[in-house]
């Protein structure tokens, strides 16, 4: 993956539009973390406006966007659904028979949708705009309740910060867990968001900080490797099963199992990346139990074998690069 380019339209959200170049137009080479042949186009290159009393100048026009490893969709306009620029859908044809990953932002998932690359699909977007959308497209799965959507090499994503967490979602993959929690805290963000997390939390900040679920949370992540269950969960913080099971997904935006789940993965990925355990021993600290259930959960997530993984970003390779290697 070397080579990004984001399509901005007139109407653009500025706030997702930046998220897209923070997250791989910055140099990080100094960090370790291979720079990226970053680029902006447009349909019509020159002022593009956005929503807010604005306006960049883009230089590149839509060709410029040809053969990149990564095309992401910047939100337009609801004034735009109904017509999206059919430039802009060839492009996006274009770069899914190509082989290069798709990323939308909020209502850039509109553009994606009319290409009708993602017909047969899930994906999401903003939860205001979820019911236009599956009316609009109704081949296409829409879930308005997740932070973002991967439906093979297309992620879709709900409003806001939810795209920067799509956009670590994919530098993840890419790049391994340490260089994408590098870059997540250059930008001094939370690592890792799981793409099925409620777009919104019911209760973000407890009324009553004493009923706080940060120390149980807490306790879970030193004890991976323990058979957690809800009833032992729930004795910890001093509430009912079925009390502590409704609080951890108002707080969280996740049941118990679905967050314990994600964080014993990030813990076999950050073990596969820094040790050379075995997969047993592996499979024994983060709690799955044996090495067929790691492989099971590892593939079904990440789309490949812990195996491919380690080969693939271990840091016993020599994958950090100098700036004088990487290109400008």
């Amino acid at each position: 993956m070397r080579s990004v380019a984001v399509v901005v339209q007139p109407g653009f959200a500025p706030f997702e539009f930046g998220l897209a170049c923070e997250a791989f137009g910055l140099d990080r080479s100094d960090d370790g973390i291979p720079n990226f042949d970053f680029r902006i186009v447009a349909p019509d290159p020159g002022v593009v406006p956005s929503n807010i009393g604005f306006s960049i100048n883009v230089e590149h026009g839509l060709e410029a966007a040809a053969g990149v490893d990564i095309l992401v969709l910047a939100p337009i306009p609801r004034s735009q659904w109904e017509a999206v620029d059919e430039r802009v859908i060839e492009v996006v044809r274009a770069a899914h028979a190509h082989g290069s990953w798709l990323l939308s932002v909020c209502s850039g998932s509109f553009v994606i949708a009319a290409s009708g690359v993602l017909d047969g699909k899930r994906a999401t977007t903003h939860w205001r705009y979820a019911d236009t959308m599956a009316r609009m497209y109704p081949e296409i799965e829409v879930d308005p309740d997740v932070l973002y959507v991967q439906s093979g090499n297309i992620i879709t994503s709900a409003g806001t910060a939810a795209g920067l967490d799509a956009c670590l979602h994919l530098l993840r993959q890419e790049l391994g867990s340490e260089l994408a929690n590098r870059i997540a805290r250059r930008m001094v963000v939370a690592p890792q968001r799981d793409g099925g997390q409620a777009q919104f939390i019911a209760s973000p900040i407890p009324i009553d900080t004493s009923l706080s679920l940060a120390p149980v949370t807490e306790w879970m992540l030193q004890n991976l490797d323990a058979e957690l269950s809800v009833d032992r969960l729930a004795a910890r913080a001093h509430m009912s099963p079925r009390t502590f099971a409704r609080r951890f997904k108002a707080d969280l935006g996740a049941t118990p199992a679905a967050w314990l789940a994600r964080q014993r993965l990030l813990h076999a990925q950050r073990l596969l990346e820094e040790t050379d355990l075995g997969l047993d021993r592996i499979a024994a600290e983060c709690g799955f139990g044996s090495a067929a259930v790691l492989r099971q959960n590892f593939a079904r997530t990440m789309g490949l074998t812990p195996t491919a993984y380690r080969a693939r970003f271990s840091c016993s390779e020599e994958r950090a690069v100098s700036p004088e290697a990487v290109p400008a």
